[in-house]
């Protein structure tokens, strides 16, 4: 899988974040992924980790990627033909009202590769196409350009897509209609809706994020998840091998907890799982900061402890089991905003192989994350990423983001990467004077 963009939040010039394996993966790491139309395979890699100063564009891919998925999902169902598309263009520079930003994902879907993506502005979609491999060479599904709005189809779908292009508008995507009619007809002989469909379901169940803001909603996801005995089970014991003191997880019943239906009471409204970093086709759940309760170990019987008892870092972790859970079960990719933010660097590090081992990672499901913490990217004899899984963001000096990968810059298979990374080997680390800092605080000076 790959991502491209440009013109995006912090990225003026175009970035490509690619999860393609190279000669250098760590054995065992990369997926050979079979794909029709080819008898060799595809070398897909499990993690990606993005490191850099702070306000580097770190978190601003992650959130590029959201974009997109909001744009695919909301452009035709949440606009009208008056609605401005949500564009969150680079805005250090007057130019980028006018140059259009771009997205493009590059994927393996149901065994056929797929490329799919498209160019707006403010106002309307410039140029949308989706292509597929069904027997290993390029084949037109659709495209269009924003000069003229009536899609082009291959040559297989010509027909079938009759039955929505009447439905496009300058500024929906074309697979945002289709996504509608399919879920509207629930016909899988509708040809090209069909197809186009597994594509929009793509993006429904992918980029799903973990930022630190929603930690609370994802500890009520994690809740729900408990419902599942088989579900309630790995996070039991996901959370007695975190070593935070914890032997049982309950979720907390509204209806039969007297405590909890007086809070939710008193409450002045409900609070909706849509952030800035959420799209609001997400279903919208009640969640409560006491939508579970943890039990410690006691010296006679395990002791239930209320969450504003909890440490940061157990509340964090609680609130990851859920998602990842998630992903790990249907082998989709998620998206970690900060991931060492409270957490100890052994438990991060577990973490991360979570969806790096084929054991606990059958299905391939993708981990992009951020981090600051050195330590995840090891010594020269115990790493927890290969050198083609590492990222790199710096700002130019006009605040534009570049993103790099670590094998670009040619690292030894036996680099101490953590410590070579401290001392600005790879770039993406904050240039600071001390001196800088010392003046600042200086009382005499003015």
């Amino acid at each position: 899988m790959s991502f491209t963009t440009r013109n995006v939040r912090s990225y003026w010039d175009e970035v490509n974040l690619s999860l393609l394996g190279t000669r250098v993966s760590d054995e065992g790491v990369a997926r050979d992924l079979a794909y029709a139309g080819s008898s060799s395979h595809v070398s897909v890699l499990p993690v990606a980790g993005i490191f850099g100063a702070n306000a580097s564009g770190k978190s601003t891919i992650l959130r590029a990627m959201m974009d997109m998925r909001e744009i695919v999902l909301g452009s035709f169902r949440q606009g009208s033909q008056e609605s401005k598309l949500p564009r969150q263009r680079f805005l250090l520079r007057a130019e980028s009202v006018e140059r259009p930003s771009s997205f493009e994902v590059d994927l393996v879907l149901n065994g056929v590769r797929w490329q799919y993506g498209f160019e707006i502005n403010d106002d309307q979609v410039l140029d949308e196409y989706a292509y597929h491999y069904p027997h290993g060479k390029q084949a037109l599904v659709f495209y269009r350009s924003g000069d003229d709005n009536d899609p082009k189809f291959g040559s297989a779908f010509r027909s079938p897509g009759r039955a929505f292009v009447r439905l496009v508008r300058k500024n929906a995507l074309l697979l945002s209609v289709a996504g509608a009619v399919a879920d509207s007809t629930g016909d899988d002989r509708q040809g090209v809706v069909a197809l186009i469909g597994s594509l929009f379901i793509w993006f429904q169940h992918n980029f799903d994020v973990a930022v630190p803001d929603s930690r609370e909603l994802r500890i009520g996801h994690t809740a729900g998840r408990l419902e599942n005995s088989s579900a309630r089970t790995r996070i039991t014991r996901l959370l007695r091998a975190a070593d935070l003191g914890i032997t049982k997880i309950e979720r907390r019943r509204m209806d039969t907890d007297p405590e909890l239906v007086e809070w939710m009471q008193q409450m002045p409204r409900i609070r909706r799982e849509v952030d800035e970093e959420s799209e609001p086709q997400r279903e919208v759940r009640v969640t409560t900061p006491d939508d579970v309760r943890l039990y410690h170990s006691g010296t006679e019987e395990p002791v239930a402890i209320d969450s504003q008892y909890e440490s940061q870092g157990t509340l964090t972790w609680v609130g990851l089991l859920g998602p990842a859970l998630d992903a790990l079960a249907a082998g989709s990719v998620l998206l970690v905003d900060e991931l060492d933010s409270s957490l100890h660097p052994h438990l991060v590090r577990q973490f991360v192989r979570l969806f790096q081992y084929p054991k606990t990672n059958p299905l391939c499901a993708q981990l992009i994350f951020n981090a600051h913490d050195h330590t995840i990217l090891g010594d020269s004899r115990q790493r927890t990423l290969g050198r083609d899984q590492i990222w790199f963001t710096e700002k130019d000096s006009t605040g534009a983001t570049t993103l790099y990968p670590m094998v670009e810059l040619g690292p030894k298979s036996d680099e101490a990467l953590g410590r070579r990374y401290l001392q600005g080997r790879y770039g993406g680390v904050p240039r600071l004077n001390p001196a800088a800092f010392d003046q600042a605080t200086d009382p005499t000076e003015s």
